[in-house]
């Protein structure tokens, strides 16, 4: 199988907003500390680690929401490192983001079709009106949604429309960052079946990032565990279950609940 990234001895540091100092810039603190891996086309690859990992991070460098201090970043062979923003633009359509909280990134003052609607104007596609309801029926919505504010809508139903925005665009790649934890237990069920069907179905290549190991099982076929900005783990999802090799990992496998806990998860 083809890989469609291909991540290279990656790098990237913020500065530090806590720090106040007396002059010049505020100092930039190393979150991703040379990562190298791939995501091969096709594929469900979870990133999961804790808070202040670096997942989120990571997530926003392979989407060019933040650029990298160092190393590649190569999508479908295209360097995207150090792109210009306009030499961007004509790439963006191909690799799209599902963000944590739908009802702040979806425009209030919006209706759903707009809300659909407007990425596909801004990349010139052409029969807009019937693009929205396909999306809107690949997400399992009425097409009476696309008349409802997001505001009328249940958190699920928001999400959804955030997954037909970026599916609409008939992307190569979806990034979806933490989309279900603020869903009850029925949602995100929903949510989960709902993006296993759509990479099957659509061929999309995700990138599904949670601190929840157990959502990570459910829809992933491999695994990247993120510590402090490092990979400690990258490997196919029932062999990191069956037998975890690095200590953090072991953590946050004991941290997920068992209905038996003298069952392991192997």
């Amino acid at each position: 199988m083809a890989d469609l990234y291909e991540v290279q001895n990656l790098r990237l540091s913020l500065a530090d907003m806590t720090a106040k100092p007396l002059l010049g810039a505020a100092p930039r603190i190393e979150i991703l500390k040379g990562l190298t891996f791939t995501i091969p086309k096709g594929a469900a690859v979870g990133i999961v680690g804790g808070s202040g990992s670096g997942k989120s991070t990571l997530g926003r460098a392979l989407v060019r929401l933040l650029e990298p201090s160092g190393g590649a970043i190569r999508f479908g062979g295209t360097d995207l490192t150090h792109l210009s923003d306009a030499a961007l633009r004509p790439l963006r359509r191909r690799f799209q983001m599902i963000f944590q909280d739908p009802l702040s990134s979806l425009n209030p003052r919006h209706r759903v079709g707009t809300i659909i609607a407007e990425p596909l104007r801004l990349h010139g596609f052409d029969g807009i009106p019937a693009r929205v309801a396909r999306a809107l029926d690949q997400v399992g919505l009425p097409q009476s949604f696309a008349a409802r504010y997001p505001h009328e809508l249940s958190g699920g139903q928001r999400q959804r429309v955030g997954i037909a925005r970026a599916i609409a665009l008939e992307p190569d790649f979806i990034l979806a960052d933490e989309i279900v934890s603020g869903l009850d237990v029925s949602s995100q069920a929903q949510v989960l079946n709902l993006l296993e069907r759509l990479v099957k179905d659509l061929g999309l290549t995700l990138a599904f990032i949670s601190h929840d190991l157990s959502v990570i099982r459910r829809l992933c076929q491999h695994t990247i565990v993120l510590y402090q900005g490092t990979i400690v783990e990258n490997r196919p999802t029932p062999d990191l279950f069956c037998e975890p090799r690095a200590d953090y990992t072991r953590e946050l496998l004991s941290a997920i609940p068992l209905p038996d806990p003298n069952q392991p998860w192997g």
